[in-house]
């Protein structure tokens, strides 16, 4: 741990000059309340930094909850053994990638049985809070169950003792960037309107106590609601084609879900703030978590030590070391596949921004937790699935 400032403390021993500098602007809000913590995988984000937790007192940061709302982890043990995945995986994955839409802008044609319910449920939470989602995108329902691109994925690993688990991430898909990117904007306009110097334009808040915020916090907690309906839906369609590939029936023997972009109200040092963890998850004791490595690396299965200087969190994953554009200049496909042997896997280009080597070690990240988090599990990829 290093104090960089009185408002602003870090786990990362890798720390780009440019990410410090960005968090330090954030630390310099007068609201923050007792001062930013960043993770160990924190790297630059828009306005704020991701892999970093920020209580504020009176106001919430729209930018700081980040643009995927309730983008988080889900993960299910299973009973079966690695061992029990006899033969070529290929059939696994090509099936999982018929039953999930992928990538950015594929939707399902239709709702299963599941997703219909689910639908219903969060229809019914959006007229409770007062807006349409259909106002943001119309065919909100049926993103309900889809992947996305980017750093999103599907998983089918194992464990220290062989044990199988199903493992994915994704979030509120595009409604709920539409919602995030509406409050940023409206964010900007009243803060313009004020005549507020900020440190970045992005570092825009809204008050409580006005109708911006209410308005915000209301369709906030729905697309984070919806992000763990999305994840379940995902869950048991993999779950189901994992069953069919196996020819029995999958035992959900332990389950996991953490969001790691979102905001709750919370006490710390005495004080309740609203705390907003963009690339973090809540690491309070005894609280189970999901830190996924890159798409050819380790991710652990972890519980919370309750660390208050940290704001009871801890990292979401590896944390970028490679913007995307620089990861697809430097890399090539031949070291994708190195970097992916013995892994299925959809070999093409597209997932060279996605190489193992454009994010930090996830053994450093762990390292630089391990007051932060214990590790309960390690899971190691069989198969991986993800979006052009």
């Amino acid at each position: 741990m290093q104090r960089i400032n009185e408002r602003l403390i870090s786990w990362a021993s890798i720390l780009e000059d440019e990410t410090r500098r960005q968090a330090e602007k954030a630390s310099q809000l007068p609201f923050i309340h007792p001062h930013i913590a960043l993770m160990p995988d924190a790297h630059l984000g828009k306005g704020a930094t991701v892999g970093s937790v920020i209580p504020t007192r009176g106001a919430i940061i729209p930018a700081a909850v980040g643009v995927d709302i309730g983008c988080g982890m889900a993960a299910v043990r299973t009973q079966y053994h690695r061992d029990d995945l006899r033969g070529g995986l290929t059939g696994l994955r090509t099936a999982i990638e018929q039953a999930v839409p992928l990538s950015a802008g594929a939707y399902n044609t239709r709702l299963t049985d599941s997703a219909r319910q689910r639908v219903e449920r969060l229809t019914a939470e959006a007229e409770t809070a007062g807006f349409d989602p259909g106002q943001y995108a119309k065919n909100w329902a049926l993103q309900l169950g889809t992947l996305g691109s980017g750093n999103h994925f599907i998983e089918v690993c194992h464990d220290e003792k062989g044990a199988v688990w199903l493992f994915l991430h994704s979030g509120s898909r595009g409604v709920g960037n539409k919602i995030a990117s509406h409050h940023i904007r409206v964010a900007q306009t009243l803060i313009a309107g004020r005549g507020v110097t900020l440190p970045d334009r992005d570092l825009a808040y809204l008050e409580e106590g006005t109708a911006e915020f209410d308005a915000y916090l209301r369709e906030l907690r729905w697309a984070q609601d919806f992000a763990l309906a999305n994840r379940d839906e995902m869950m048991d369609r993999v779950a189901g084609c994992f069953a069919a590939f196996l020819g029995g029936p999958v035992e959900q023997r332990e389950r996991v879900q953490c969001h790691h972009n979102y905001t709750e109200r919370e006490t710390h040092y005495g004080e309740t703030v609203w705390l907003s963890r963009k690339g973090a998850i809540n690491a309070a004791k005894g609280v189970a978590g999901l830190i996924p490595g890159s798409m050819g690396d380790a991710s652990y299965v972890v519980v919370g030590k309750g660390n208050p200087a940290a704001l009871h969190s801890s990292p979401h994953g590896a944390g970028r070391a490679y913007s995307r554009t620089r990861a697809r200049k430097t890399f090539t496909r031949d070291q994708l596949r190195t970097a992916m042997k013995g892994i299925e896997f959809r070999d093409t280009d597209a997932f060279l921004d996605e190489i193992p080597q454009a994010y930090k070690p996830i053994d450093v990240v762990m390292r630089d937790a391990d007051d932060l988090v214990e590790i309960r599990h390690t899971l190691r990829q069989l198969v991986n699935v993800k979006g052009d």
